[in-house]
């Protein structure tokens, strides 16, 4: 399966995969399906869990996952309902038991998916119907009741840089169509999901409404102050740079820029909200 889900991301290096695709997996002459309705799937012939799968949400909400991250920073997954002996509860707790390694389909779009692999299911919460997920290999040798503070913000760091961030931008650049905001680029290997009020800060929120799809230049003048955006999606360029003299990129890619206005998705729900957007330019201003 994880060979079979490489091939599939080599050909799609944007990170994000169809259902179909990944749907195409066949092994030893049998196909068998990796996405069904069910969030816990066992195909049938095996005695533990293959796969989870976490569905789409809309871009003005956060994918599920976001508000239930445990105390050591591990992503808990819920039960198929609330009993225990369940059939697909008790697929996944074949696999925690035997140490199985699953692919985790984060959904981003209606049938296109975020793959993670390998994952691990590593504790059990009966109490609050969950599993916890370790999506790093390091992670499943650690002592979860007893981790220490920078222990836990490592786990945590971990989680999100291996699961949250890639999820984030593959749903701003799919709101997007995979273009900067600013100059059109149509290149997502050279776009990035820039936030408008930083992960971790009140209102940096991990939601299509407070991202912008930029290249990576317009991301980094962004987190710069170099550039900032009105609430009115007007671009402003710090006036030292205006008055500066170099060479072809600062003339075009920046000075240019100047007074122009973002392109946003047309779903009303992705598009950046203005009271981000106006708290996000004050400190631009602040700063120039």
């Amino acid at each position: 399966m994880f060979d079979h889900l490489d091939h599939l991301l080599t050909a799609n290096p944007e990170g994000v995969l169809s259902s179909a695709a990944i749907n195409t997996f066949s092994f030893q002459g049998r196909a068998i399906r990796l996405i069904v309705q069910a969030g816990i799937w066992k195909p049938a012939g095996l005695s533990a869990a293959l796969t989870i799968r976490t569905t789409y949400t809309p871009p003005d909400q956060p994918p599920p996952y976001e508000d239930d991250l445990g105390p050591e920073g591990m992503v808990r997954y819920k039960y198929r309902g609330t009993d225990p002996n369940h059939s697909d509860n008790r697929a996944l707790r074949q696999a925690m038991d035997q140490g199985l390694p699953l692919a985790y389909f984060v959904g981003v779009a209606k049938g296109i998916y975020v793959p993670d692999y390998p994952v691990w299911i590593v504790d059990e919460d009966p109490s609050r119907h969950q599993f916890a997920v370790a999506v790093d290999e390091g992670q499943r040798y650690l002592d979860l009741g007893s981790l220490s503070a920078p222990q836990r913000d490592y786990v945590e760091r971990l989680t999100r840089s291996r699961l949250h961030q890639p999820v984030f931008r593959a749903r701003v650049l799919l709101a997007y169509g995979e273009r900067c905001a600013i100059c059109r680029l149509h290149h997502a290997e050279l776009l990035d999901a820039a936030h408008i009020i930083p992960d971790g800060e009140p209102n940096g929120d991990p939601v299509v409404p407070n991202g912008l799809a930029l290249c990576k230049i317009h991301h980094a003048a962004y987190d710069a102050n170099l550039l900032g955006v009105r609430s009115d999606l007007t671009v402003e360029v710090a006036q030292h740079l205006l008055e500066e003299s170099d060479g072809p990129m600062l003339r075009h890619g920046l000075q240019e820029i100047a007074g122009t206005r973002l392109v946003i998705p047309r779903q009303r729900s992705a598009q950046p909200e203005p009271e981000r957007l106006e708290y996000r330019y004050e400190q631009f201003r602040a700063a120039s």
